[in-house]
């Protein structure tokens, strides 16, 4: 029996196959019958569920496929979103020149996910000269041409994106998180190829969570779970 878990907005995890597999080992306890059921998932050939990356999910935002994107907003969204983190939807309604706070770049509630304004900060001079062209190319508005609305801009970046073969966007947000654990920590994330928790000095550890809830809040979240997810443990 083989199965394929999938994963909902929510974070939340459905996997048919082993919910069956507990609802069953349940019956078999209450008439008295567990042998009939085997304890564990593998022996129906179950994979185990994954909550933390062992391997990094950060594609490089190749040279070559972005040249072949025409629209050039799309392809100053998809650096964007290398560079800050961003999420598709804030790379696309984001307005550079109100953004730019000299020090950060500033998210409005109204473009985020979760609705609430957070700042990512301007740390690199690759990341400023990268927000001085985004600026230049929208001007005062969005990086949604002034004669189309979100949805028609967001239609065309599907497609850009897909013509050109560049998929995986989100992973583009694990390469920022990777990026700024280096910088934070002075060492590389462990989906990166750096040490991993159990390797770290108590002092180190320190060092770690700090770095973990920085980068968790500049991604848009609050816990510093979640960062095992872009960075491993």
């Amino acid at each position: 029996m083989a199965s394929s878990c999938t994963q909902r907005r929510s974070h939340t995890f459905r996997c048919p196959f082993k919910n069956r597999m507990s609802v069953l080992r349940w019956l078999a306890e209450k008439i008295d019958k567990q042998n009939i059921v085997a304890r564990g998932n593998a022996a129906s050939g179950i994979a185990d569920r994954r909550r933390v990356r062992s391997e990094s999910k950060a594609p490089d935002l190749d040279a070559d496929k972005l040249a072949a994107v025409s629209d050039p907003y799309t392809a100053m969204s998809l650096r964007l979103q290398e560079a800050f983190g961003l999420r598709r939807e804030e790379s696309i309604e984001l307005r550079p020149q109100w953004a730019d706070r000299v020090e950060v770049l500033r998210l409005k509630a109204s473009w985020t996910k979760g609705g609430k304004e957070r700042d990512i900060p301007i740390s690199t001079d690759e990341r400023r000269e990268l927000l001085q062209l985004a600026k230049e190319l929208s001007g005062p508005g969005s990086l949604i041409p002034a004669e189309m609305s979100y949805r028609d801009q967001l239609n065309r970046f599907k497609a850009q994106t897909a013509r050109a073969g560049i998929d995986r966007v989100h992973g583009l947000r694990h390469g920022y998180a990777q990026a700024r654990y280096a910088e934070l920590t002075g060492w590389k994330a462990p989906a990166a190829g750096g040490p991993t928790s159990k390797q770290l000095t108590p002092a180190q550890k320190a060092i770690d969570r700090d770095a973990r809830l920085t980068i968790s809040r500049e991604l848009g979240h609050e816990r510093e779970q979640i960062t095992a997810v872009y960075l491993g443990r």
